[in-house]
């Protein structure tokens, strides 16, 4: 029986995200076994040309039926839509509608079940807000279209696992947008997602205060004695245990992340300058608490790279490995097959 592939998108057609493809194809066509990539045939194949890769690019129809014995990147085109020359690193206007709508169907065949869930690479958000896309990401797109009130954004590496509490936001604004109520719904998501797609019965979490050396007892902030510390009380009557909050300068250290599944933090920066110091290029960005599994690259478009085959696309395997690795714990979970 055929198993149920993971979905992948290409992000901005003129970024790096079909160089990723491509040339991971290339190397490691055995990674591809599984997965449907959701896009204009042109996107690949005008890059394919220009990168000088060999690749045979087949299309399948949206129930995803394909003979997985012949070597070929299978493609699904929603889009109906004549292709137009995409020119490496010049994203254009006129396929930005296209972009959104792969990755809206990505998401709603795997809401369906028809997909196992959805791979991205990444996006060139100014081009999509041009065209009506009103989102910060990809995570905050996915959860409108799921209908889920809350996700938890973890970018995820074999050295380290950070989640935050806060996304894409201005750092004036963060201390207004924690409340212990908010700060309580994302730990629980982190804890419950960490046991059922990484197989931890009980994860070991970390939160990272928000001020200087934790607050020092509020004389740098009180968000710590306010609002932090009374949401890990809390769960702490839930049966959920994290640890601190801890000043963010010590925690990372590699004594103390040793100790911890995963370190949550309080704002962007505080969580992906160590976890992109430790693993750039290596690392998983995560959506927790959707209905299906999305995994995706930790890096932008890189428009300058486009085309060039000067690229590392070991972040999209890593994804693509972490997905799949996802899945089976599920399953394993669910004592079936997915």
């Amino acid at each position: 029986m055929q198993k149920v592939p993971f979905l992948l998108t290409l992000g901005e057609p003129a970024g790096i995200g079909p160089d990723c493809v491509l040339l991971a194809y290339q190397d490691l066509p055995h990674l591809f076994a599984d997965i449907v990539i959701v896009a204009k045939p042109c996107w690949l194949s005008q890059r394919a040309a220009q990168l000088h890769v060999d690749v045979q690019i087949r299309r399948c129809e949206e129930d995803f039926k394909r003979d997985t014995l012949l070597p070929a990147l299978w493609v699904f085109d929603p889009t109906n839509d004549m292709g137009r020359d995409v020119v490496a690193g010049k994203p254009s206007a006129l396929e930005a509608e296209a972009v959104i709508h792969c990755i809206r169907v990505a998401a709603e065949k795997s809401l369906a079940g028809t997909g196992a869930g959805v791979i991205t690479a990444p996006i060139e958000k100014a081009i999509l807000r041009d065209a009506g896309f009103d989102f910060p990401g990809h995570t905050e797109f996915l959860a409108d279209i799921a209908g889920v009130e809350r996700v938890v954004m973890m970018l995820a590496s074999k050295a380290l696992r950070v989640a935050l509490l806060t996304t894409h936001v201005a750092l004036a604004d963060v201390p207004k947008l924690l409340s212990k109520e908010e700060t309580m719904s994302i730990l629980r998501i982190t804890y419950t997602s960490m046991q059922s797609l990484m197989g931890l019965p009980q994860p070991r979490l970390a939160l990272c205060g928000l001020n200087p050396h934790a607050g020092e007892q509020g004389h740098f902030g009180r968000e710590e004695i306010e609002i932090l510390t009374p949401a890990l009380l809390a769960l702490e009557k839930e049966g959920i245990t994290v640890d601190g909050p801890h000043p963010a300068d010590t925690l990372f250290s590699s004594e103390f992340r040793q100790q911890y599944d995963a370190i949550m933090c309080c704002y962007h920066d505080q969580g992906l300058i160590p976890l992109k110091t430790l693993s750039f290029g290596d690392a998983v960005n995560v959506t927790l608490g959707l209905p299906f599994i999305r995994t995706s690259v930790d890096h932008g478009t890189a428009l300058t790279r486009a085309g060039t085959g000067d690229i590392r696309y070991t972040s999209l395997v890593a994804a693509i490995e972490m997905a799949q690795d996802f899945q089976r714990q599920a399953s394993m979970q669910q004592g079936g097959s997915l």
